[in-house]
């Protein structure tokens, strides 16, 4: 497991984050409903070669979960232009997935930040989005946050599992339930899909156009919550190379194929100039914990 050792107070929201390893500056943004362990098993493997700066977006993982919390797509961008002030930033590289591909793309297009490179992949960028589970989520918030505990596990299980094409281990599982379990994580867990508003990325989607720095777009093949098609669209508005196609591997790519994704870093660097080929060469699966 990471350790968040480090917290920060932005818009009265406490977010903790921790950095690790040695070399030019990574940052990694999770997506929903998951947390900064999404990358527990590719930050250790970058640490050698980078200092991974890394964080649970305001009302997820170990930051602050409230009654009344906005932690909607439109706070996280600017949470994270405080955070990348306050660590002293200058062209990282940024790692993103689904929401914070979002949250990337808006501190990119919105609040002027700018990145040394970026991958992105699976990401939550381009209208329609939300699935029939949202919408209903999003019209019966206050049901679905007082469901008796048993229900909510069972629910909250089988919703995780859609986002991977194999089968989540028993510790995938506990990882991501964990912070959406109990009298303060079930709610907040409701409150973050509540909250999930397409015109977050709609006013956002119409600036898009080439970054100023190398940008690889990647996506699971199998992704059932984005389609595969939405990645090829995207790779052609922000970046210069085309779209790379992860084999085996659904929305949730760090548990499906996390190879691939250390690959992808380790190809991409901080200089213009050097940009990764748009070959999917990947190494073989790492063994599954």
């Amino acid at each position: 497991m990471l350790e968040l050792p480090c917290s920060s107070t932005i818009e009265s929201n406490t977010i903790r984050w921790g950095k690790l390893g040695n070399g030019p500056a990574l940052v990694a943004i999770h997506g929903t409903p998951f947390s900064s362990q999404v990358w527990r098993r590719i930050i250790p493997l970058l640490a050698d070669r980078r200092t991974v700066y890394f964080f649970d977006l305001a009302g997820y993982g170990a930051s602050e979960m409230r009654d009344g919390q906005d932690v909607s797509l439109g706070v996280q961008n600017r949470i994270f232009a405080a955070l990348f002030k306050e660590w002293g930033l200058d062209r990282p590289d940024v790692l993103a997935h689904d929401f914070g591909g979002a949250t990337a793309l808006r501190a990119y297009y919105l609040d002027g930040l700018r990145y040394g490179s970026l991958t992105i992949f699976d990401a939550v960028a381009l209208a329609p989005w939300g699935s029939p589970f949202v919408q209903h989520v999003r019209q019966h918030e206050a049901a679905f946050s007082g469901m008796p505990d048993y229900m909510h596990r069972a629910l909250l299980k089988a919703y995780l599992q859609t986002a991977a094409h194999k089968p989540l281990s028993d510790e995938a599982l506990d990882v991501y339930s964990g912070p959406w379990l109990g009298p303060v994580g079930q709610p907040a867990f409701y409150r973050q899909i509540a909250q999930m508003d397409q015109k977050y990325t709609d006013e956002v989607q119409g600036l898009y156009a080439p970054m100023d720095c190398p940008v690889q777009v990647l996506w699971g093949e199998r992704d059932e919550w984005i389609p595969h098609d939405r990645g090829v669209t995207l790779a052609a508005l922000i970046s210069d190379k085309p779209l790379i196609s992860v084999p085996d591997a659904g929305h949730l790519v760090q548990e499906d194929r996390p190879e691939a994704i250390v690959a992808a870093v380790l190809k991409q660097t901080s200089m213009p100039g050097n940009k990764p080929s748009a070959s999917a060469g990947f190494p073989p699966p790492l063994p599954q914990p």
